[in-house]
C-alpha cells in the first residue's frame, strides 16, 4: 500500500500511509486510537475506497471495488467487533456469502462437515456447528470468525484485537493457528495494544500516527518498548496509574451485595464497595466476573441474593430500577451494548438522562448539546463536537462518551467491564486518571479486567474470582500478579 490517503468530511483519517506485508510473515501495526489502523485495513479490505494511493498485490496493481473483490484475491479481514450473524448457526456463518448449494438446495450436510474441520483445525471442536452463534461466548465467536476467514483460500488475513475477548489459554492458540498458518506462506496483519503479544508473535511492524507511517519494518523482538511508545505517542509514556485514594475505614459502605447467585455463572458472591474505593474483579474469561456486574446492574436476574445501594434494596433482574438508585454500567462490548452507533455523541451522552431534557413531553435538545458539550469537554473527548456520529470515534474516545453518561446521569455506583478493552496506551492513562477522579467524588466503583496489572494498578482491593467463586479478597496492595494468577489456575482459597 503506497500514498494511501482517505479523507472524511472535516477530517483527513490516513495522510499517505506506506505499508509492505511479506508471504509468511506476521506483521504487526501499532499507534494510537485515531492513528488510522482501523481505516487502513478498511481500505485494504474494500470497505472503503481510497482518495489517493495505490495498492499492489504481488507486485501489480489492483482496484479493489468491493469486499467481495478483496475475499477473492485471498484478503480476509477479522474486525475486533466480530460481523457475525447471531441468529444462525455456526455452520451457516462460516459458509456465509459461498454457501455450498445445488440446484438451489443447501447442502447442510456437506457445509456441517466443512465447518466441523475448520473448527477442529483452530483447536476448538468442542463447538457445535448447528448452535447459533448468539448463543456463543465472545471468544468462541471469536474463533467461528476466524474459521469463516479460514473458509476462504486467505492469502492475507488481517486480524483487529484478536486477543481482546481470549484468556490466555485462548491466546496460545491463537497464537499456534498464526505459526501455522505462516508456516503455509499466508500473511498475517496483527493488530494490538497489548506490545507483550506484539513481542511473541510478531516478525515486523509499523506504526502509524495521526493517519501517517513514522516507521516501518521494525524488528518485533528487537526494538524497544519505550521507542515504540515514543513511536506511536510522540512522547515517552508508560501505564501511568494514578495515586490511590484514601478510602476512611469507617466510610459509607454504598453497594452491597451478599450471597448474590446467577445459575450457571457464579454463586456466594459477597462484596461491599465503600464511598470513593475502587474495587477490582480478577479472574480468567468466563469466570463470571461480567455476569456479576450484569445481575447487579439489572440485566439479569439473579437466582438468589440480594444488592442493596445506600441500604435500599434493589428489585432483581430490573435495569430502570438499578439506574433509578444510582447504578451505571459501562458494558465489555460498548459498540454493541453501550452506544447509539448512528447516533450523535450528544444523544449517548444524554439518553440515560432525557427526562431531564424534557418538558410537557417535548426535548429540550438545545439544552441536551450544551450540558452535552459540557461534560465531554470535560473529559476531553476528541475531536471536539457533540454532534459527530459517536461510531466515528476512536475506541478510547467512545468509551470517554459512555463515562460521560453516567457522569451527566450523576451515578453513585459505576461498574466498569473491560474499561480499557481496544484502547491505546496513551488513552488508557487518561481513563485511569477519570475512574480515579470519579471515586475520589464520591462514586463507588467496581472494575473487571482481563489484564491484572491493571487490576492491581487502578484498585483498592481486588477480589479474585475462579469458576464463579471468590477465591481471594483483599488490598491491592499487599496481592501481586503472580499471586492473582496462581489463585485463578489453582482456585486455592486464600
Amino acid at each position: 500500500m503506497s500514498g494511501i490517503v482517505k479523507r472524511f468530511p472535516g477530517v483527513v483519517a490516513l495522510g499517505g500511509v506506506e505499508l509492505e506485508v511479506r508471504a509468511g510473515e506476521v506483521h504487526c501495526l501499532l499507534g494510537q486510537n485515531g492513528a488510522g489502523k482501523s481505516t487502513l485495513i478498511k481500505v485494504l479490505s474494500a470497505s472503503y475506497q481510497p482518495d489517493e494511493g495505490e495498492i499492489r498485490w504481488e507486485g501489480e496493481p489492483v482496484s479493489l471495488s468491493t469486499p467481495q473483490a478483496a475475499m477473492r484475491i485471498g484478503i480476509s479481514t477479522i474486525y475486533q467487533e466480530l460481523d457475525l450473524v447471531p441468529g444462525l448457526s455456526v455452520a451457516e456463518n462460516i459458509s456465509l456469502g459461498h454457501e455450498l448449494s445445488t440446484a438451489g438446495f443447501s447442502q447442510r450436510a456437506e457445509t456441517t462437515r466443512r465447518a466441523r474441520e475448520l473448527l477442529a483445525r483452530l483447536g476448538h471442536a468442542e463447538i457445535p456447528p448447528g448452535r447459533s452463534v448468539g448463543m456463543l461466548s465472545p471468544a468462541a465467536q471469536q474463533v467461528v470468525s476466524m474459521a469463516r476467514a479460514l473458509s476462504h483460500d486467505t492469502r492475507l488475513l488481517v486480524l483487529d484485537e484478536p486477543s481482546a475477548v481470549l484468556d490466555q489459554g485462548e491466546v496460545d492458540n491463537l497464537f499456534r493457528v498464526i505459526r501455522e498458518l505462516t508456516s503455509q506462506g499466508v500473511a498475517i496483519i496483527y493488530i494490538s495494544h497489548r506490545l507483550e503479544e506484539i513481542r511473541q508473535i510478531g516478525d515486523r511492524i509499523t506504526v502509524l500516527k495521526d493517519g501517517k507511517t513514522v516507521a516501518t519494518g521494525l524488528a518485533a523482538r528487537d526494538t524497544p518498548t519505550s521507542e515504540l511508545i515514543r513511536l506511536m505517542t510522540g512522547r515517552s509514556i508508560e501505564y501511568v496509574f494514578p495515586p490511590r485514594g484514601n478510602v476512611a475505614a469507617d466510610a459509607t459502605s454504598v453497594l452491597e451485595v451478599r450471597d448474590l447467585a446467577l445459575a450457571g455463572a457464579f454463586s456466594g458472591v459477597d462484596l461491599t464497595v465503600r464511598t470513593g474505593e475502587i474495587v477490582g474483579l480478577a479472574g480468567l474469561v468466563g469466570a463470571g466476573r461480567s455476569e456479576i456486574l450484569e445481575t447487579v446492574y439489572g440485566a439479569r436476574k439473579p437466582t438468589s441474593g440480594t444488592v442493596t445501594v445506600h441500604g435500599q434494596p434493589l428489585r432483581g433482574g430490573s435495569v430502570p430500577a438499578a439506574v433509578r438508585a444510582g447504578v451505571g454500567l459501562c458494558p465489555e462490548e460498548r459498540k454493541s451494548q453501550g452506544l447509539l452507533l448512528h447516533q450523535a455523541v450528544y444523544r449517548n451522552v444524554t439518553v440515560s438522562s432525557l427526562r431531564r431534557f424534557s418538558r410537557f413531553g417535548l426535548l429540550d435538545s438545545r439544552a441536551e448539546r450544551r450540558r452535552a458539550s459540557e461534560v465531554t469537554d470535560s473529559l476531553d473527548v476528541r475531536p471536539a463536537g457533540v454532534e459527530r456520529l459517536v461510531r466515528l470515534l476512536s475506541g478510547g474516545n467512545q468509551q470517554k462518551v459512555v463515562l460521560a453518561r453516567w457522569l451527566l446521569r450523576g451515578c453513585q455506583v459505576l461498574l466498569l467491564d473491560e474499561p480499557t478493552r481496544g484502547v491505546d496506551v496513551g488513552a488508557r492513562t487518561e481513563i485511569y486518571a477519570l475512574i480515579r477522579t470519579l471515586a475520589d467524588s464520591g462514586v463507588a466503583v467496581v472494575v473487571v479486567s482481563s489484564e491484572v496489572e491493571e487490576v492491581l494498578g487502578l484498585s483498592d482491593r481486588v477480589l479474585v474470582i475462579r469458576e464463579g467463586r471468590v477465591v481471594h479478597e483483599g488490598p491491592a496492595t499487599e496481592i501481586d500478579e503472580s499471586r492473582v494468577l496462581d489463585l485463578v489456575m489453582e482456585g486455592r482459597v486464600a
